[in-house]
């Protein structure tokens, strides 16, 4: 049972500083804690744990601007921040993980403006329809956390500047550009603000939970550790990851995700292979595009390969067919 509220506000704008902090808060939380952390980032593009940076993002106009690219621990698709965004995570042991309660606590903040939010999906919070905020989750040895952005006066022509969504994936959304379906909440309060934000989402927390916020203390944070961290976070292997010569490309857009398959293949051997996805279910794809080199360049031997890795990670069967049937095509 959660016996403490604990908040904190990050007063960096440095992307791979917040990250950091992010992750050691999720491993920090006490056994009865719930952590709020509310933090910022300016102009970055931040990327799903096993997305391609290079086909969701246009990097090299990122960086000459000045911004920086991040890739964080949680599946789900790339965002873009800068200072009109303010960023929240609930960090908390995953048996007190409770995506409605923690959802509530938005929707209490928004109404306290007097805005309607309502949870779309799983991962989506909207005003009459336009999404102000999207979510993803992770958690790993029973630590979890749910993180999310709420747009309250985002530059939104640099947000279609820098991002780069397929067109399946806007189309499966029902909209022409990443623009037309998000919503500003300054647009529709003048009473909102970064400050007024953050000051509504701490009361909002305190009041779905019904115990009183405490300030975290600076003295739990191990600067060492997060130092490491955040050297983590801005490694280049870590951001952009692997980047092959591929051969082949399969790629499909399905009910739980877009998914592509890099292959780079040489006398019928599979030399390299990226498998890259913005499914919110981190752990069930990362790193299996390893297991494919060596395989022959034969949709049987590739099937088997995936139902193997996938199998051993609970992937439900239904997904692992999808994939299978996306190989079969077009090998």
């Amino acid at each position: 049972m959660i016996r403490k509220l604990s908040v904190v506000i990050s007063n960096s704008f440095n992307p791979y500083e917040n990250l950091a902090r992010e992750e050691y808060l999720t491993f920090h939380v006490q056994p009865d804690e719930c952590i709020l952390y509310l933090w910022q980032n300016a102009h970055t593009v931040v990327i799903g744990r096993n997305q391609n940076c290079w086909k969701e993002c246009r990097v090299s106009e990122l960086e000459a601007s000045g911004g920086h690219l991040v890739r964080r621990l949680s599946g789900g698709g790339a965002v873009y921040h800068d200072l009109g965004n303010l960023n929240f995570t609930f960090c908390m042991r995953k048996e007190y993980a409770d995506v409605t309660r923690q959802t509530a606590v938005i929707r209490e903040a928004a109404a306290s403006f007097g805005l309607k939010a309502e949870q779309t999906g799983r991962n989506d919070v909207t005003v009459d329809g336009r999404k102000f905020s999207g979510n993803a989750f992770f958690d790993s040895r029973g630590y979890y956390y749910h993180h999310g952005t709420l747009l309250l006066n985002v530059d939104t022509s640099a947000m279609s500047r820098y991002l780069n969504p397929s067109t399946a994936k806007l189309q499966s959304k029902g909209v022409s550009s990443v623009r037309s379906r998000v919503v500003n909440l300054a647009e529709l309060s003048e009473e909102i603000t970064v400050d007024s934000m953050k000051k509504a989402m701490t009361e909002a927390f305190s009041k779905v939970y019904g115990l009183p916020c405490e300030v975290f203390e600076e003295s739990r944070f191990d600067e060492q550790e997060i130092r490491s961290l955040r050297e983590k976070f801005d490694s280049w292997q870590w951001k952009y990851g692997q980047k092959i010569p591929f051969t082949n490309r399969f790629a499909r857009r399905f009910s739980w995700g877009e998914a592509e398959l890099d292959l780079k293949v040489d006398q019928g051997l599979v030399e390299e292979a990226l498998f890259s996805t913005d499914s919110m279910e981190a752990d069930w794809f990362e790193g299996i595009g390893t297991q494919f080199r060596g395989c022959p360049y034969e949709a049987k031997a590739l099937s088997r390969v995936l139902k193997e890795m996938l199998g051993k990670r609970q992937v439900p069967g239904e997904i692992v067919e999808e994939l299978c049937g996306m190989i079969q095509e077009e090998v």
